[in-house]
């Protein structure tokens, strides 16, 4: 009866609606092994990854079951609805046995509760590097002010609008993409030599990434000094040093700075994005335009005659003047790379598309695409072997990524200097494991693809990896070197436990340091998990 059944179940050839190969092709690491023979050993799952007949072990949890892909509300997710995955399986299995006969399904099990993408970015990371540096620049600049009103510092006091406006020139440095494009090189240049202990790497790594923290404890303290000075402008006896004019462009601008900081507010900026990026942007244009004006008129401006009179000599000697003019610079310089390109864009299915552009590009680079300069733009990771083009990998995830989809155009905008982020940084390490999941793995593909300084590994966590992202995706992962890597499918395998089988990868690898892409909840998982095994990991925090 027990051999009957075996083949009953081996006869089975799709799980929970999704087909396999019963004899797999042994050339394809996507393959599994016929389910008659399954070699397993406590909770070790022997998972057939190379193509000459050669094994990899990895760990698996006793909660691992079968599932069917799905669409997901974020590409890089892998969670499942498994709560009823065995009772359907084990249904679908009786059903063959006792010719469609019914079967009594034992009643569901609520599944325990997981928290929102919001709970987690906003309170489940706990007292982060990002956190650390807003709050040294918030009282660095707090403790400055309190010290000028008190007439401890009688600088501050004088120049309470310079300290506002040399605020903005720090968070405009921190969000410059030509700026930190040009410090993650020198960083990978001079820092990223096998005599700099891990230590040095890991912890300019941590601030690199965490670096917006700076960008926003110093938008919040330019709120401050300019109230500061507009107050003392309003207190004072002797007003002539001022105009109505002077204080009506004064608030103008601190409405919009105020308004700027409100909109980027983690809960606005997560569920409204688009409204945030565009009041960031186009109040923030406006906001300079009235710094430039509110510079002039402070300067030109004569009490005596209350008149304007504006030379050329006296802007020279104003350092308000140099400071807005290299915020203008910096805030130009990338709308002056924009251009519109010809574009190849494919679906391979309804959650994904891929789109290729001409010109190779540097490992570590990411892009940013727009249908429309003015409205919206994307950022992606970008694939490319260096050579003769490059493509992106967008997950159907939103109105624009799904317009990819059902409507692919035939041009962009681009902006044609790319950016550094935290994949960039894998080249100041020795030896690096990756692990992404879903459409996370277009970050890392280029590492697989250039020679580089860094020895890499890869951990690739999908769903219906040919189906949902095409056989040349599928194929740039099976050319690297089939010791490096584990492809985990769970459309075949089920869900896996990411956090540890990154550990145990991690450990078998001997890696320096981790790199994870996925959801807010699986890169909090795996770099918890890192940390606790005393391995150094680093994944996309909210405001990356």
């Amino acid at each position: 009866m027990e051999e009957a059944k075996e083949m009953k179940i081996a006869r089975f050839s799709s799980c929970r609606g999704v087909a396999f190969e019963i004899n797999p092709n042994r050339r394809s690491p996507f393959a599994i092994e016929s389910p008659t023979k399954p070699e397993r050993t406590g909770t070790w799952l022997w998972i057939p990854r190379t193509r000459n007949n050669s094994f990899k072990i990895l760990p698996q949890s006793q909660g691992i079951s079968p599932t069917r892909s799905r669409a997901s509300s974020h590409f890089c997710d892998i969670n499942i609805d498994a709560d009823d995955v065995e009772y359907e399986f084990l249904a679908e299995v009786q059903d063959i046995e006792n010719n469609q006969e019914k079967v009594k399904v034992l009643p569901k099990t609520e599944p325990p509760k997981r928290k929102s993408r919001l709970s987690i970015i906003l309170l489940d990371q706990g007292f982060t590097v990002y956190k650390g540096l807003f709050l040294v620049c918030i009282t660095l600049n707090m403790l400055a002010l309190a010290l000028s009103a008190l007439g401890h510092f009688p600088y501050g006091k004088s120049r309470a609008t310079l300290f506002s406006i040399g605020n903005i020139l720090a968070l405009t440095l921190c969000r410059s993409e030509a700026v930190l494009r040009l410090l993650y090189w020198f960083v990978v240049k001079t820092i990223g030599k096998p005599c700099v202990s891990l230590r040095i790497k890991t912890a300019i790594t941590s601030f690199l990434q965490c670096i917006g923290g700076i960008h926003s404890g110093c938008g919040v303290s330019s709120i401050a000094w300019l109230v500061y000075s507009l107050v003392l402008t309003i207190k004072s006896n002797d007003k002539t040093n001022s105009s109505p004019e002077i204080l009506g462009v004064a608030f103008a601008i601190l409405s919009l700075i105020t308004l700027s900081s409100l909109a980027a507010f983690p809960v606005i900026r997560h569920l409204h994005h688009n409204v945030f990026e565009r009041i960031h942007r186009f109040s923030g244009w406006l906001a300079l335009i009235l710094l430039w004006l509110f510079i002039l008129l402070t300067i030109s401006y004569e009490p005596s005659s209350k008149t304007y009179h504006l030379t050329i000599l006296k802007m020279v000697k104003k350092q308000e003047c140099w400071f807005t003019l290299a915020i203008t610079i910096l805030i130009m310089i990338p709308w002056l790379s924009i251009k519109k390109v010809q574009v190849s864009v494919t679906a391979p299915s309804n959650h994904a598309s891929i789109i290729k552009f001409e010109g190779g590009v540097k490992a570590g680079l990411l892009g940013r695409i727009s249908p429309s300069p003015l409205s919206e733009w994307h950022a992606f990771g970008i694939i490319s072997d260096g050579k003769k083009d490059h493509m992106m990998l967008a997950g159907a995830v939103g109105d624009f990524t799904k317009s990819l989809v059902s409507s692919p155009p035939k041009h962009l905008w681009i902006r044609s200097v790319h950016f550094a982020g935290l994949p960039y940084l894998v080249n100041l390490y020795q030896k690096v494991l990756l692990v992404a999941t879903g459409s996370g793995i277009c970050v890392f593909l280029s590492f697989l693809l250039q020679k580089n300084k860094a020895d890499v590994c890869l951990i690739w966590v999908a769903k219906d990896i040919e189906m949902n992202f095409g056989k040349e995706i599928k194929e740039l992962v099976e050319k690297y070197s089939e010791d490096k890597i584990i492809v985990h499918d769970t459309a075949v395998s089920g869900r896996p436990n990411v956090a540890e089988m990154s550990v145990n990868a991690a450990i078998n690898w001997n890696v320096e340091v981790v790199i994870v892409t996925s959801n807010p909840e699986g890169s909090r998982d795996v770099v918890r998990a890192c940390n606790k095994a005393k391995i150094p990991a680093f994944g996309p925090i909210w405001d990356s």
